[in-house]
């Protein structure tokens, strides 16, 4: 019996112990550079800064004139739209509603859309930043306009499938680019 008692006890002292637990899951910190932020030429009536980790400006032409630029983040896997047009003989309305309805267009896989007025009285820009969450394909769309001549339009799109957890790194990242362009913007004369 005592030959028994020893090893039993012993037993019992190993085994009594914290259940074991699984390992919490691992999260990836991403981590991004400070932007610097460098006034961008562009063939259309208007300029801004953008962010030095974006690629040069890819113009975007259609039936012989300019009418956008293209600011691609390859290292986040995106792109921001601007698209110009001018505003003539009382379109704003229509320009205004164009891009309100291209973010309602968001509205089936948008968990919410909320937007922000933007103003600057000295440069004469004035517009809206729409910030859409969920799962939606863009994250993040904006307009600005002088509200006589020009309207500037942009969008923010990733080359991935829209999975909002995994994009929201890289769309705060690039939410603070699309904000330095609407208060850089300065329309030419």
């Amino acid at each position: 019996m005592k030959r028994l008692a020893i090893p039993i006890l012993s037993l019992l002292m190993l085994s009594c112990g914290d259940d074991p637990l699984p390992k919490p899951k691992g999260y990836l910190r991403l981590e991004y550079p400070n932007a610097e932020y460098k006034k961008a030429t562009v063939p259309l009536p208007f300029s801004f800064e953008k962010n030095e980790l974006a690629n040069p400006i890819t113009p975007v032409q259609t039936n012989a004139t300019f009418n956008g630029v293209n600011i691609k983040y390859p290292a986040l896997k995106a792109t921001i739209y601007l698209t110009y047009k001018a505003i003539k003989n009382g379109n704003l309305d229509s320009l205004l509603r164009d891009a309100q309805n291209l973010t309602q267009k968001h509205t089936i896989k948008a968990d919410e859309i909320s937007y922000k007025d933007f103003e600057n009285k000295e440069n004469k820009v004035y517009g809206m930043l729409y910030e859409i969450g969920g799962n939606a394909a863009s994250q993040s769309q904006f307009y600005v306009t002088d509200s006589t001549k020009h309207f500037l339009s942009g969008s923010l799109y990733f080359y991935a499938k829209p999975n909002y957890d995994s994009i929201y790194p890289a769309s705060e990242y690039l939410k603070k680019d699309i904000k330095h362009i609407m208060e850089s913007v300065k329309w030419e004369e």
